[in-house]
């Protein structure tokens, strides 16, 4: 059962790393040992989700565990403080936003990786600009002399909002930028505006379901973005 299987994994999830939340590299890492169905190399759009539905099916489990023996123990002298109580609510609730960005990006990373791909993570272009990823690195992105065609940056959120507009400003040297996203049915004023200012729409082959059949046609799947981001480093 369910059940059964939730025991098992917090069984597992414990032995390797107690009564803790880990940091959620060493957590996307085990993540992957458990989730390793699909190949990040013939369908990492596949990988990405896997990897992303499974670590959330285990942080949760381990959330929920850690809590509860929280929860216990009461806030306060007399287990009814509660501000005590929100500070610690407002602490769960920021672990869980920041956590899955950062999961994100590590999987993303991991599938780059496996698919022989030259990048940088988190390297600044100009000030204190610092793309999710850039293409084939920083060194060739601050190198003048390198052609700029060849350069590509890809933004990682989980959900657009309005923050997709950040990625825009992130290295004035590649003119098309590239945003990843996990986000469902974006509505066609903004993917239109979107594709106004230069930004294409990387969205995982599953996702892409949720959108108009015409805004399909100027979606890009993980592996056409790999498939092309190969293409331009085969010419180095």
């Amino acid at each position: 059962t369910e059940a059964d299987e939730s025991k098992e994994l917090l069984k597992s999830i414990l032995e390797t790393f107690g009564e803790r939340f880990p940091k959620t590299r060493e957590f996307s890492d085990f993540t992957r040992t458990h989730f390793s169905e699909s190949n990040p190399i013939d369908a990492p759009d596949e990988s990405l989700l896997q990897w992303m539905t499974g670590e959330e099916t285990l942080f949760r489990i381990l959330e929920r565990h850690i809590v509860a023996e929280r929860l216990k123990k009461g806030f306060g002298e007399h287990g009814d403080d509660v501000d005590e109580f929100i500070g610690f609510s407002l602490s769960v609730q920021n672990r869980r936003k920041s956590r899955v960005g950062h999961a994100f990006e590590n999987h993303i990373e991991e599938i780059l990786l496996q698919n022989s791909v030259s990048f940088d993570r988190g390297k600044k272009t100009e000030g204190k600009q610092t793309p999710d990823f850039l293409f084939p690195g920083q060194k060739q992105y601050l190198s003048p002399g390198f052609d700029s065609s060849l350069l590509r940056m890809l933004g990682a959120k989980t959900t657009c909002k309005e923050r997709w507009r950040q990625v825009l400003a992130e290295a004035k040297r590649i003119e098309l930028k590239h945003l990843i996203t996990l986000e469902p049915a974006i509505s066609e004023d903004q993917t239109n505006q979107m594709s106004e200012m230069n930004l294409q729409l990387v969205v995982p082959e599953n996702i892409q379901q949720t959108y108009s059949n015409l805004q399909r046609q100027d979606l890009m799947s993980f592996k056409e973005f790999i498939e092309e981001v190969k293409h331009t480093q085969s010419a180095l």
